[in-house]
């Protein structure tokens, strides 16, 4: 896993919230693509344009997250409720496709993530 640049040691929950959004970030992006090829030939409707801009945000959300956790910045926690609350919406998006098992896979990697982000904004900066 990346090293954090201060020499405090990371916290078991940091870790696991790095894991998460590392996860949340790749589960994104690789639905981005299933998307994408679903739709391929096709127009594609707003609310699958609607839902990939989700991810996509969601997948940068998730980047900066772990970038501020990494450089333990001071804005942290706050950065992490930011992220926690897209991901909830991400995974509310991905879900209203419950019959897609990539669509229910990244929803449940965005839960995964928004949980293990509101853990973290617990701790003190």
């Amino acid at each position: 896993m990346m090293m954090m640049m201060m020499n405090e040691s990371m916290t078991t929950e940091m870790q696991t919230c790095m894991d998460a959004c590392m996860e949340c970030h790749k589960m994104c992006m690789e639905t981005m693509t299933h998307c994408m090829s679903m739709s391929k030939g096709k127009q594609m409707d707003m609310n699958m344009m609607s839902m990939m801009g989700m991810m996509r945000d969601c997948a940068e959300m998730c980047m900066m997250c772990m970038n501020m956790m990494m450089s333990g910045s001071e804005f942290m926690g706050r950065t992490c409720m930011l992220c926690a609350e897209m991901c909830d919406r991400c995974a509310m998006a991905c879900e209203q496709m419950s019959d897609d098992s990539k669509m229910m896979e990244c929803a449940a990697a965005c839960r995964k993530c928004a949980e293990s982000c509101r853990s973290m904004q617990m701790m003190p900066a």
